[in-house]
């Protein structure tokens, strides 16, 4: 039986999306090159009409949609399993059941877009750019990682992306700064600023709130509503848990976050209101967490086991995707199978470089602390221990 937090999740998804099929296939044994869906209801606040329902993809993008979340669920088992196994240390935060949050996001931004988001960073250090294996080679302190071994899970960054950041809530309005910087230097990019709903009871949530639309910065505020805050469940922490509508004043919706296309329509509706100079939106996306907060939490004492099986049976967006392109005729189950395999390889590889690669000389302690500064001296941990910045 599910909880009260899994069906608040599943609140607005009761029924799968639908297919169409287009006229234009080649035949009922060919694959089609493009099939409209039919996606759930989108929850609106103070909007006359929200993203369409009718969605559209090409061959090309489903496949590449499921490549890359098919990398990000590997990529995240493996890093659970060098955790385990203690290659891994430190914080650990997996993204395994949101896969579809971060790459139909990335799917409705351009490069050229910026993005910060909370500590569950490595699903989104990927969409940004960065190759699972610079991935995985931060989580295990190597100088080939994304930030030379030194963020490890918590801080990774890329082009345009602002990490992975510790503190609950404080890149919200760090994201608010990045967008004011856009407006101010007459980019027509937008910040999208992600935080869970565990962050977003905040106060530093609600002021900046209030700075983006005095301001009308384009900043898309997305809040990642994956039914718990650590081991919290929604409905036990927050006297609203429709979190699209707490701007308040800023308008909102709320979409399938199980659901890559409907994430990604939602994304290009919102980024086209901040583009088009209407200021924020606020978009939550309904979504799932298989494992617990981070990899010292088992999940299992705050939720049952039933709870999740039944997620992972029901509405996982690996398989939901799946199944919805083989049944509208866009990919066949063996293209999908090779994609698996190659996937598997990929991350396998990725898996042993980042743990042989060499590991940081102590002489970089003391470097990457201010950015054209001249040399000084650092001193260590006691007061006997000295190094050079570079």
């Amino acid at each position: 039986m599910l909880s009260c937090a899994a069906r608040l999740v599943r609140a607005q998804i009761q029924s799968k999306p639908t297919a169409c099929w287009v006229v234009a296939a080649r035949g009922y044994a060919d694959v089609v090159e493009e099939t409209t869906f039919t996606t759930n209801e989108y929850a609106l606040h103070k909007l006359d009409e929200g993203p369409s329902q009718s969605v559209t993809v090409t061959r090309d993008d489903a496949l590449k949609y499921y490549r890359q979340m098919q990398t990000i669920r590997r990529m995240e088992t493996a890093a659970g399993n060098l955790y385990k196994s203690k290659v891994i240390r430190g914080f650990c935060h997996l993204y395994s059941g949101q896969e579809a949050c971060a790459v139909g996001m990335e799917a409705a931004l351009t490069p050229d877009d910026h993005v910060i988001t909370a500590y569950r960073a490595h699903g989104w250090t990927y969409t940004r750019g960065v190759p699972p294996v610079n991935i995985l080679a931060e989580l295990t302190g190597r100088k080939t990682g994304c930030a030379k071994g030194k963020g490890g899970s918590m801080h990774m960054y890329g082009n345009n992306f602002y990490g992975g950041n510790g503190i609950v809530g404080a890149q919200v309005p760090l994201g608010a700064g990045i967008a004011l910087a856009l407006k101010y230097n007459g980019s027509n990019n937008v910040c999208v600023a992600l935080y869970g709903d565990g962050a977003a009871n905040q106060g530093q949530v609600f002021e900046t709130y209030n700075m983006a639309k005095l301001w009308d910065l384009p900043c898309i505020f997305v809040c990642e509503n994956n039914g718990y805050g650590m081991g919290t469940a929604v409905e036990r922490a927050s006297a609203s848990t429709d979190y699209y509508t707490r701007g308040d004043y800023v308008p909102g919706l709320r979409a399938d976050g199980m659901d890559v296309l409907a994430v990604r329509e939602a994304t290009r509706f919102a980024a086209e209101w901040c583009r088009s100079g209407k200021g924020p939106l606020l978009l939550e996306v309904a979504t799932y967490r298989y494992h617990g907060h981070s990899m010292s939490d088992p999940g299992t004492s705050y939720r049952p086991r039933e709870e999740i099986q039944e997620m992972r049976k029901t509405r996982d967006p690996i398989t939901g995707l799946r199944e919805r392109m083989i049944s509208a005729n866009l990919a066949t189950a063996e293209e999908l199978k090779q994609i698996d395999l190659d996937v598997r390889a990929e991350i396998d590889k990725a898996v042993e470089q980042a743990k042989t690669d060499p590991e940081l000389p102590v002489e970089e302690m003391y470097t990457d602390i201010f950015v054209d500064e001249p040399p000084f001296k650092v001193r260590g941990t006691n007061p006997f221990m000295y190094g050079m910045s570079k």
